[in-house]
Formats: structure tokens, C-alpha cells, sequence
């Protein structure tokens, strides 16, 4: 089931003290019609759960005048598909949102949308334009020189409505002819130079299939389709700062519009060691560099969910961050602190160990097992408790050896003291090495004295305590280690010149652990389940991979000095 999504409160931020100022002057008679309106031509990223939850978000603090629509802007039948669709709307569920009965698409608004375009044809304000896509954009000028306007602006309103009529009905060949904006070929804004409206595209689209072979722009759906839909705050990131003009010329100039929205930017999310493009992200996919859009490193919300991260998290983090009026970047540790935060409040503890050193202690009984109990959540007596085997023979995490230690090393050493938790003090008395120098198991003996953390008189007490899982009941399991994507923070801005950030992809972004022991507990761990293994990190059971009796692991985030219970 996914999360409810709590109704955070209120924050001074641009965006809410606008909304503030509309509601007290009675705009919008009180009401407040955000909307999130994604194209289905990719799955979501963490950038986008930020305008998800502001845009739900604001509908929830300003209940019952409130509400959000998801909008589907599907004008480009060739990059959308209904996988992407169903893939949106679970997402925005996962995350706690609900649009109840406000979902559109804009090829709802087809008909609409071209009967507005005949209104600015029949006014003067659009014309058929026969140029190529080359001689557009040379004829558009420079940042520093005007355009020059196409000679189709010359033709009279009746001659444009008959070429955008026979457009409609599919006698001209793709890139042959366009529709555009009758605005000003010398505006400073490169958007204003009479931009297109409206393309041929012989392509089957996902809902109204082959019944138009003309497809909206984005920029002349988006304004009229809020408008259609009454919106009252037109939310979006800051590189539509510069469309904005275009977005009011629309809504000036188009007659029997139900609304007038009106436009407001915010920063972007950008975040270290990721990309935030749909395009790169589907290279991603495309060239099978990751494992699908779900992958557990990638920046999507499913790739997230599958990971282990909780929608609370995402909530957390967004909501950490804030809204700005420009562009900044963000630390991926601020996500991470966000998602241990959760983490550390809702995942049982259990005992972990990835590479395994054999333990066996020498005077212990070797018929003899034993059960310690052990707390299912340090900081949550209602959590239970768990029986924890030892035997004669366990395992310990390699990292806590070292033969020849160095300054500060507090765990075990040859002839040195650390205690398993829960359990007793050990000394390493004799390392066991194969023909190749590699350690493979340790001879140690225990002290019956130290049991339930005593510490016998005259005795120092050990600095180190680490845990340990009992050989003869260890589960073995595959864990996944995922680690950040990319190598460096910034793969967009360091690709260079040939742009190909997928130099930069980290080559041991997922370990696979096969050989992993883990205390039998976590054997029947439900799918979906987390995990902290103590000393280790959290862990997520794999959903799709996991099996009755035999989980799959998948490495959520690491853990912090912080957060590790002793």
C-alpha cells in the first residue's frame, strides 16, 4: 500500500507567500488549482517528486478550496508510451498523492486546442509557414540580430486556414509545412519569434490513435490546457522563465477560455553524482548501462523505491530543500541523511555478515547452542525481541580483523580482546591461512566470565564490539552493495565537449555478495521489508527477486557513526 502523505505545514517560502497575498485579495474567488503535468515520454526522478509534492502539497494545506490535477501533456506521440503512463501514476500514488477524479491529458483538448488555433489564424496571429526546420532556425536571427518573418505571413487569413485545414487532414509530408505565431521576429526573447504552434507527425498516438496527423507544440498545449482547466497556479521550474511570455500571449490572445492561470518559476532540483534528464536517462536504459528504469541506482522513483527508499524520505527531503528562485546544486549526502532519518525509525535490527571470516572458538562445547535475546528495534520496546543462535563456530566481517593493526584498531588481532555483542568476550589465539597467504579462519577462545557484559575484576574491558552470525544456522543470501552512479559530482559539466556523461559511470556502483551469511531470522524477511544489519547499513528485500525462504538484499544507503545503535 503506499504511504499516506501527511499535510506538511505551512512555509514562508515565494511560492506560498504568493498564494497567500491571492487568497487575501479574493483572486480565483479563494480557490487554489495547482496541477502536475508531466509528459509520458519517461519514468520520474527525484526532480520531479519535488514539483509533485509542492504542487499535491499546496492542495492539501489549502483543503477544500483546493485541488491538484494530473495532466498528461502527451502532444509527441512518437517519444510517449502507456508504459510510461501507468509508471506516472503509480509513482505519484507511491508517494502519497491522490488526484481523485482530476486526471486529463491534453489530447483531451485536441479538438479544443485546434479550434483556438483556427481563432488566431482567423485574428491574424498565426500563419502556415512552408520553410524547412533548417531555414526556420537560420531565419530566426541571433541573441544580437533580428529574425526575418517567412513569406507565408503574407497570405491571407483564408489561404492559412486552407493549408492548416488540409494539414489536418494529412495531404502534406512530415516537415513540410508548420504552423507558427504571428508575434515579433525581433524580440529579445528567441521564444516570441513567431513560434510554432502546431506540426505534421504521421504517427499513431497512445490514446486517440490515428485520428490527427498534426500534434500540438508543448508550449502552445500547456497554457491553454491549464487555462481549459481553470488552474489557478501554473507552477514550473525555472528554464520556462523564458517561455512565460508566451505562455500570457497565449492566454491574451485565444477567446472562450474558462481560465486565466498565470505562470511562476522555481529552481530545479539538481543533484551531485546524478543526471537529471529524461533523455539521458533513457540513453541509460537504451544502451542497457543500467537494468531498466527501476534499476536501484538510478535517480527515478521506482529505481528509488526498488532500492529501499520510502516515499516519507523523498516527502522529508523535498520539503528539507525548499523552493528558490535559482538554480543551486544539491549534496546527495542531504538525500541520504534524509533517507537514514526514516530508515532508522522503521527497519528491525538483525545481524549481518558480507565477507565472512570463519570463526571457531576453541572451548566452546562444539555440540552446545545457545540463544541470546536480542532487541528487534533499540528505540522501540513494541518492536519484540528475536532469539539469536551461537554455536561453536561463527563468522565475523573480515573488516573486523586485521593481523597487523594499525593505530586506533579496536576490534580483534592476533592476542587481542573484543566482545560479540550480546555475548561474550573472544581472544584471537591462531590465524589459519591456504597455500596463497589468505586468511580463512580464525582459533580463538572465550571467557565464561564476560557473559551479559560483565567485566571481571582486574580485567580491562574491551574497546570493540562487533557482531557475528552462528555458522551452523547462517542463512546464505545475495545482497546487492549499490553505491552512487556516476564518479564524479557534476557528470553534465565535466563531460566536456563531446558530452558523454557515461564516462563517468561508476563501475562498482552494484556489488553483488554472494557468499553472505546472515543470522536465520532474516530468512522469512517479506519482500518489501527493511532492514538495518547492525554495523553494516540498511537493506532492502528485494520485492521482484526475493523468494519465499530465500530473500534478496538490495543496499539502501550506508550507515553513519550516528545512527548505529551500540
Amino acid at each position: 500500500m503506499p504511504e499516506a502523505a501527511a499535510t506538511p505545514p505551512a512555509s514562508l517560502d515565494f511560492i506560498r507567500e504568493m498564494i497567500a497575498a491571492d487568497l487575501a485579495a479574493g483572486r480565483n474567488g479563494g480557490q487554489v488549482v495547482t496541477r502536475f503535468p508531466p509528459e509520458p515520454n519517461g519514468y520520474l526522478h527525484i526532480g520531479h517528486a519535488k514539483s509533485i509534492c509542492l504542487n499535491f502539497g499546496l492542495a492539501q494545506e489549502h483543503a477544500p478550496n483546493a485541488r491538484c490535477h494530473l495532466r498528461f501533456d502527451d502532444t509527441n506521440p512518437t517519444k510517449e508510451e502507456v508504459e510510461y503512463v501507468d509508471s506516472i501514476m503509480a509513482d505519484v500514488k507511491w508517494l502519497g498523492f491522490d488526484w481523485g477524479e482530476h486526471l486529463f491529458y491534453a489530447s483531451d483538448y485536441f479538438e479544443k486546442l485546434y479550434g483556438f488555433a483556427e481563432q488566431l489564424i482567423t485574428k491574424g496571429l498565426a500563419y502556415v509557414d512552408d520553410q524547412t526546420h533548417e531555414e526556420m532556425r537560420a531565419s530566426r536571427g541571433t541573441l544580437t540580430s533580428p529574425g526575418t518573418r517567412s513569406a507565408g505571413a503574407d497570405r491571407s487569413v483564408e489561404e492559412n486556414l486552407d493549408l492548416f485545414r488540409r494539414m489536418r487532414k494529412g495531404e502534406f509530408k512530415e516537415g513540410e509545412k508548420v504552423l507558427r505565431a504571428k508575434i515579433d521576429m525581433a524580440s529579445p526573447n528567441m521564444n516570441l519569434r513567431d513560434p510554432a504552434l502546431y506540426r505534421i507527425l504521421h504517427a499513431h498516438h497512445h490514446r486517440t490513435g490515428d485520428a490527427w496527423c498534426i500534434y500540438p507544440m508543448y508550449d502552445y498545449a500547456h497554457p491553454l490546457s491549464d487555462a481549459l482547466e481553470s488552474i489557478t497556479h501554473s507552477l514550473c521550474t525555472l528554464e520556462f522563465e523564458h517561455h512565460r511570455p508566451l505562455y500570457e500571449w497565449l492566454i491574451a490572445n485565444v477567446d472562450g477560455l474558462p481560465g486565466a492561470p498565470y505562470q511562476r518559476e522555481f529552481a530545479r532540483l539538481n543533484l551531485t553524482y546524478t543526471v537529471m534528464s529524461k533523455r539521458k536517462l533513457l540513453r541509460l536504459v537504451k544502451d542497457d548501462l543500467v537494468n531498466g528504469w527501476d534499476d536501484p541506482r538510478m535517480p527515478t522513483i521506482s529505481g528509488m523505491r526498488r532500492r529501499g527508499i520510502t516515499a516519507a524520505a523523498i516527502r522529508s527531503f523535498c520539503k528539507t530543500i525548499g523552493l528558490t528562485k535559482f538554480n543551486s546544486l544539491t549534496e546527495i549526502a542531504l538525500l541520504e541523511h534524509s533517507i537514514r532519518e526514516d530508515l532508522n525509525k522503521i527497519s528491525h535490527r538483525a545481524y549481518g555478515v558480507l565477507r565472512p571470516i570463519k570463526v571457531v572458538i576453541t572451548n566452546y562445547p562444539e555440540d552446545q547452542v545457545e540463544f541470546f535475546d536480542a532487541p528487534n528495534h533499540p528505540e522501540d520496546a513494541a518492536a519484540g525481541t528475536r532469539q539469536v543462535p551461537l554455536c561453536r563456530e561463527i563468522y565475523i566481517e573480515s573488516d573486523d580483523f586485521m593481523e597487523f593493526p594499525s593505530d586506533g584498531f579496536h576490534r580483534l588481532k592476533p592476542g587481542g580482546e573484543v566482545r560479540l555483542k550480546f555475548a561474550f568476550c573472544i581472544i584471537c589465539q591462531e590465524i589459519i591461512k591456504d597455500d596463497a597467504g589468505n586468511i580463512v579462519e580464525l582459533r580463538c577462545t572465550y571467557d565464561e566470565t564476560t557473559r551479559h557484559g560483565k567485566k571481571p575484576e582486574g580485567r580491562t574491558k574491551p574497546k570493540g564490539i562487533i557482531h557475528w552470525v552462528s555458522a551452523r544456522h547462517a542463512l546464505d543470501a545475495t545482497v546487492r552493495l549499490y553505491d552512487r552512479l556516476f564518479t564524479v559530482e557534476t557528470p553534465d559539466a565535466d563531460a566536456g565537449e563531446d558530452g558523454d556523461f557515461a564516462k563517468f559511470l561508476n563501475p562498482a556502483s552494484c556489488e553483488v555478495v554472494t557468499n553472505a551469511k546472515l543470522e536465520p531470522s532474516l530468512k522469512e524477511a517479506a519482500p518489501g521489508s527493511h532492514w538495518q544489519f547492525e554495523r553494516v547499513a540498511y537493506f532492502y528485500a528485494d520485492p521482484m527477486d526475493s523468494k519465499p525462504g530465500a530473500p534478496v538484499f538490495n543496499r539502501t544507503v550506508t550507515l553513519k557513526d550516528g545512527w548505529v545503535k551500540k
